[in-house]
């Protein structure tokens, strides 16, 4: 095989076993967001919200007290900022430009990062080893998992109580938003111990993807799925082609920590035979599998149905439903890719 060809894998044979560090060193912005800084975020003037959250991102960073934008009189003390929004509104670039730009130790990741951190670890260590931190930024606070929210305001209450700051963002949907802030009051509810530390900032907008989140993604028939092999071997790209229901059987053994060192090595994934999940569990797990397939910025393609179809209409409209609708856009996004 020529230098410039890419290879052929499939993710079930690989068993993913990151060292502590490696699971630390995963804590950055996503690869898509390297870049993000608070000079190349542009507002939308249609919403003058993302000017506002713009602002009040830039004064977060800064030292001494933080002043709200949104009060008047003597300015509050913050130790958190929390971006409520929806998707394709520019808050994980706020958010990552947030993190570049402090100058202090670090952590950035996902809600998923931090809890799976902790399912690792366990709390007391997860704890030790996060209060090494001076900030940290997490993305997509989850407002739908009860127990995994109130094990994070109790992270958040014992890091904050060492002096550690926080910038977060809202899972929020579009049909979520709205009069009343959705998510920041669930947010405010949520982490009570920790929530008059937060400045809480919303930012509207169109999704400027312009990428519906209930689209559809076609299946590919064999032929297709040959040819999209075939051509990202071809421009060097390295293949990961598994079977649906094999590839959710082997996550279900692997802990999401270890998700991203699982895809590691590849650039596109092809899942075949892909089919309508019934269970909740394995339809979560690969929610989060998504997640990190997101933030690999990783291709994906299937056979057998579209991967946006995977989700029952049964679980879309249940308590997760934040999840599977951020899945689904998710999931175009990647497909765009391919």
């Amino acid at each position: 095989m020529s230098t410039n060809s890419g290879t052929i894998c499939s993710l079930v044979e690989i068993q993913p076993n990151p060292t502590l560090g490696e699971v630390l060193d995963q804590l950055v912005p996503p690869r898509e967001f390297t870049k993000a800084r608070f000079d190349n975020y542009l507002p939308n003037s249609s919403f003058p919200s993302q000017a506002l959250a713009l602002g009040s991102a830039r004064a977060f960073i800064k030292p001494g007290v933080i002043k709200s934008l949104f009060s008047k009189g003597k300015a509050p003390t913050y130790s958190g900022i929390y971006l409520d929004g929806g998707f394709g509104v520019g808050k994980t670039h706020l958010l990552a430009a947030i993190w570049h730009e402090f100058t202090g130790k670090k952590a950035f990741g996902s809600f998923l990062a931090y809890t799976s951190l902790i399912g690792l670890l366990g709390f007391a260590d997860a704890l030790k080893h996060l209060s090494q931190y001076q900030l940290i930024c997490i993305d997509e606070f989850e407002l739908d998992d009860p127990g995994d929210t109130m094990l994070m305001s109790r992270l958040l209450s014992e890091l904050g109580a060492k002096g550690i700051r926080f910038a977060a963002t809202s899972n929020t949907p579009p049909n979520a938003l709205g009069e009343g802030r959705f998510a920041a009051r669930d947010f405010a509810r949520e982490i009570s111990a920790m929530a008059d530390r937060f400045q809480i900032v919303s930012v509207d907008g169109d999704d400027y993807r312009h990428r519906p989140i209930d689209g559809h993604t076609a299946a590919l028939s064999d032929s297709e799925m040959e040819q999209l092999v075939t051509h990202s071997l071809a421009t060097g790209k390295n293949v990961s082609r598994d079977d649906f229901s094999k590839l959710l059987q082997h996550l279900a053994k692997v802990h999401p920590s270890k998700f991203l060192k699982l895809i590691e090595s590849i650039d596109v994934l092809i899942l075949t035979s892909a089919h309508k999940l019934t269970d909740q569990s394995a339809a979560l797990r690969f929610v989060s599998f998504v997640d990190r397939l997101y933030e690999s910025r990783i291709a994906i393609a299937s056979t057998g149905i579209g991967l946006t179809e995977v989700f029952s209409d049964e679980h879309i409209a249940g308590g997760y439903r934040k999840k599977y609708l951020r899945a689904i856009s998710r999931i175009g996004s990647l497909t765009e890719l391919a």
